[in-house]
């Protein structure tokens, strides 16, 4: 779950102050110290700035003053001096977030201890909810037939920690929770604190951000730290955990013969709009992914050969680990009775030549001993198979359970590739490219120019030969160069590391069956594709179809279906066990229609897809392009998962994580433990339990969602897309044109040199929202909406919270919805609306903004009967009780930074300020982009 989804946390024998004063008192705690550091670091008067701006922020919140009075505050303020004050308010939240964290353990424990039930997604609940739902063994194994759960890891502008921050945040993390769970002393309580302190002084002395431009180089090493925090050993734990309970409830069905929680990457491999993507990047990404792998296993043996230390004078082995261990090539007299150490040496001999095959060089805890190396990982499965049956026949099950069990599962999932990396490029892309090879190649000389059916004529034909359309020797562009390199980089990961190297291939913008068929003839070109003899193709790489416009959801399951008539297409799928996966766009569906419209969109597009799969014969699965924020598709991980349509799950999932989520998810174990189980439960329920709740009354339902999704989506477009000026207010009220001129991120803000909003990234379109605290994409449009269709309609009204009460998905689109709307700010956002020059462009649409904003929550309340926005999720209130004032003087600085930029004040600290604010916001918010 995000940082805002949290559970109610107060317990049946306490109030709710009662069980939320520990937080106050981390919160306390962690801000007490920062506070004597910035005294000390920075002096008397930056601490009397900051605390005033503390106070007045609070003040503020509880109306006792006048915004204008804090804004006063930083008037004229240096940026010399505005620096070390956005430095204090953004180590607070990063503070802040440790302290809520370890809350929720807390209130999960005392949850726990006090013997209450699982509460909901927790595989435990799940469990219990399986237990009493009488499925046999046989639904199951067919549901769960190539079972997946995949959280994807992208890359994101404002997840950008350095590592040194990162550790330091996990020590001040474990110092928390020792002083909390250990017996203490008050000297020992006062050293504790002491290594706080210091860690916090560490914290404050490091640059949050580093000076230079962010590189794709820098984003793999950001991704590849969440193995060792947390991934390496949660997932192999958790995979291991949920085989046995499966099996354990249904041992005559043949269950998850692989892991059913398999990691997956994006950074490196997706060039869609990134123009430093190359061959050589893809290499890095994949090298330096199979390093971490490689070096990981190498410890474990490390470690494994110091611990079974076992002699043949007082154990026996069997035969097959006596022969492991003389091919060792250990002939140490020192070991001579040591069986176990000479075989994990000979073992370890063997990956460390692996990796040097691999790498190029020799990795970390190996040994180049002139072994031969493993081309795969399953030759090194079947040697720690050996290990472990030699340890359990001869008495030693408790040894073999530890250590060795946890690399073998880690082997299982991990392999020599330790995550899939998926590649990614337009479809415009590769019409160019394909284009150029025919022309070339002399197939045809304009492909440009041909008709869908001549394209789809053409290109099946090309897919039923080997005959390349390329040499080594042939002169392209610069463009298709670059293409096929890209490709060849990728063809040559999963020969050297395997299949599970470079999984898929997604086609963004993909709107026609010749979208899906340019991207198998590059598959092709460069030998990942065989098209057999005799009409029997295969394709490691699945090729993934992304559909992302409202009209591209609409046509998908039309574009599939198309697709899978072709016989050449269809033999494929079928080479891959009938399996096809299909991508959901939820960030350019919602910038394209609005948030309402596109959550339909998505939901209509499910169903379509479904039953398409069913008629087809296919198995489908869904991968869920989701960010951070609920504008672009996130929210609470398990609601989402059982908003889904019915058969939409069916046993796989897939789904990006990116942005601050990425360390709020899987910073370390305890919380990547949580967040990977809750996916799990999610996916398990979704696929063998009814979660819909709609029965008889699903047509009814989905008929007034089109109804709604209509409404709203021509309201969004009435500003969006058919005000005048929008684009100007958008770019001069927010700091869109800073998120591109401070090389925040490694790849443009824009697909394209253009200022049209259908060329905008994604990202900085919600960021640029969420930094001015509008959060338009996550609620725009759907006040309007919910008050055309009622139209003062009592009766109508009451259709909509039956709907409410009884509709998983449209719960958590209102629920969603409440969760942005709360952490925006109209006040706030009318400081960053004072940025357009144009007064008259300024009240217009803010005043559009304002009015559905107020409408929206207007609406919001009368269908949940709700209060407020808080009702339903009383983690949030809490966050936003303890944490939003620091937020103020971040909002209000950067506002006042930006204006000096923008009056031709460029200078280093100025553009130092507005990024340590863009971050500390991104810190707080926690989903903001």
């Amino acid at each position: 779950m995000t940082e805002f989804a949290a559970q109610r946390t107060d317990h049946p024998r306490e109030t709710p102050r009662e069980a939320t004063e520990p937080l106050r008192e981390d919160i306390r705690l962690l801000g007490g110290i920062l506070g004597q550091i910035v005294r000390e670091q920075a002096g008397d008067a930056v601490f009397d700035l900051v605390e005033r701006a503390r106070v007045e922020s609070f003040r503020v919140r509880r109306s006792e003053i006048d915004r204008a009075e804090l804004v006063s505050l930083f008037a004229g303020i240096s940026t010399d001096d505005a620096i070390p004050v956005i430095r204090a308010f953004s180590h607070f939240a990063l503070l802040a977030n440790l302290a809520e964290d370890i809350h929720r353990e807390r209130r999960r424990a005392i949850h726990i201890n006090a013997g209450e039930p699982p509460r909901d997604s927790t595989l435990a609940a799940t469990y219990t909810k399986l237990d009493g739902a009488d499925i046999d063994s046989a639904t199951v194994e067919n549901a769960l037939r190539g079972a997946l759960v995949s959280p994807v890891i992208t890359a994101h502008p404002t997840e950008t920690r350095r590592r040194t921050v990162f550790e330091t945040q996990s020590r001040i993390t474990e110092l928390m929770r020792f002083r909390e769970r250990t017996s203490l002393s008050v000297d020992e309580t006062a050293d504790v604190d002491l290594d706080l302190r210091r860690q916090i002084l560490t914290l404050w002395q490091t640059a949050l951000i580093r000076l230079s431009r962010l590189r794709i180089q820098d984003e793999i090493e950001v991704g590849l730290r969440y193995y060792d925090a947390a991934l390496f050993e949660v997932i192999p734990k958790i995979n291991a955990e949920v085989r046995k309970a499966l099996r354990g409830r249904w041992p005559d069905a043949d269950l998850l013969r692989e892991p059913i929680l398999r990691p997956g990457s994006w950074i490196g491999g997706d060039r869609d709009g990134n123009p430093y993507v190359t061959g050589e990047i893809v290499q890095r990404a994949t090298t330096r992914a199979a390093a971490t792998a490689i070096e990981h296993h190498l410890a474990e043996l490390e470690h494994l050969e110091r611990e079974l230390s076992m002699s043949a004078r007082l154990v026996s082995v069997t035969p097959e680990l006596d022969l492991l261990a003389s091919k060792s090539g250990d002939d140490s007299a020192f070991r001579a009775d040591e069986p176990y150490r000479r075989a994990i040496r000979g073992i370890r001999g063997r990956l460390s030549a692996t990796g040097i095959s691999v790498l190029g060089e020799l990795p970390a805890h190996g040994s180049d001993d002139g072994l031969d190396a493993y081309t795969e990982p399953a030759q090194l499965q079947r040697d720690l198979s050996i290990i472990d049956t030699s340890l359990r026949r001869n008495g030693d099950a408790t040894i073999a359970d530890d250590r060795l069990e946890r690399l073998r599962e880690a082997l299982e999932v991990f392999g020599f590739h330790l995550s899939g990396l998926d590649m990614r490029q337009n479809s415009d892309v590769h019409e160019s490219v394909v284009a150029e090879m025919l022309a070339w190649s002399g197939v045809h000389p304009d492909y440009t120019s041909l008709s869908e059916a001549e394209r789809v004529e053409l290109l099946s034909a090309e897919l039923a030969t080997r005959r390349p359309l390329t040499s080594p020797d042939a002169e392209f562009s610069e463009l298709t160069t670059k293409e096929l390199a890209i490709m060849a980089a990728g063809a040559n990961a999963v020969r050297v590391l395997g299949a599970g190297a470079v999984p898929n291939y997604i086609i963004s913008m993909c709107t026609s069956v010749s979208d899906m068929l340019e991207a198998a003839v590059l598959l092709k070109e460069v030998g990942v594709l065989d098209p057999g003899v005799g009409g029997d193709p295969s394709c490691p790489i699945g090729i993934v179809p992304l559909f992302e416009t409202i009209e591209d959801l609409q046509g998908g399951a039309a574009t599939l279906l198309a697709t899978l008539d072709i016989p050449i297409y269809r033999a494929i799928v079928t080479s891959r066990g009938e399996s096809q996966e299909v991508m959901l766009g939820y960030s350019d569906s919602n910038k394209d229609g609005g948030y309402l419209a596109a959550n339909w969109a998505l939901y209509r597009a499910e169903l379509d897809l479904v039953e398409a799969a069913r008629k087809s014969g296919i198995r489908l699965r869904l991968f869920h392009g989701r960010g951070g924020t609920v504008g672009r598709g996130g929210g609470p991980s398990y609601e989402a998962i059982l908003a889904q349509p019915p058969g939409a799950v069916a046993g796989s999932l897939r789904i990006t994580e990116q942005g601050e989520v990425i360390a709020a998810k899987y910073a370390e174990p305890r919380l990547a433990h949580r967040n990977l189980e809750t996916l799990i439960a999610a996916t398990l329920e979704s696929t063998l339990l009814d979660v819909e709740g709609l029965g008889s009354g699903a047509d009814e339902a989905y008929a007034v969602l089109d109804e709604l999704a209509a409404l709203a989506r021509s309201a969004y477009s009435e500003l969006v897309h058919d005000t005048p000026g929008f684009v100007q207010y958008f770019e001069a009220s927010t700091p869109v044109a800073e998120i591109g001129a401070l090389n925040i991120g490694s790849r443009p803000a824009s697909r394209k040199q253009t200022e049209a909003i259908s060329d905008l990234r994604a990202i900085p379109w919600v960021l640029s929202w969420s930094q001015s605290r509008v959060m338009l994409p996550g609620w725009y449009g759907t006040g309007a909406a919910f008050e055309r269709w009622i139209d003062s309609d009592p009766n109508r009204l009451a259709t909509l919270a039956r709907l409410y009460e009884q509709w998983p998905f449209f719960r958590t689109v209102l629920s969603n919805m409440a969760m942005v709307m709360s952490k925006s700010d109209m006040g706030l956002a009318a400081r960053y609306a004072e940025l357009v020059p144009d007064v008259e462009l300024r009240d217009r649409v803010f005043g559009m903004i304002t009015e559905e904003h107020e409408r929206t929550i207007r609406m919001y309340k009368a269908i949940t009967g709700y209060d407020d926005l808080f009702a339903d999720n009383s983690g949030l209130e809490r966050s936003v009780h303890n944490r939003f004032p620091y937020l103020e003087p971040l909002n209000h600085l950067q506002v006042e930074l930006i204006r000096r930029y923008r009056s031709g004040d460029e200078g280093d600290q100025v553009r130092r300020g507005i990024q340590l604010t863009m971050n500390g916001l991104a810190t707080a918010l926690r989903n903001s982009g």
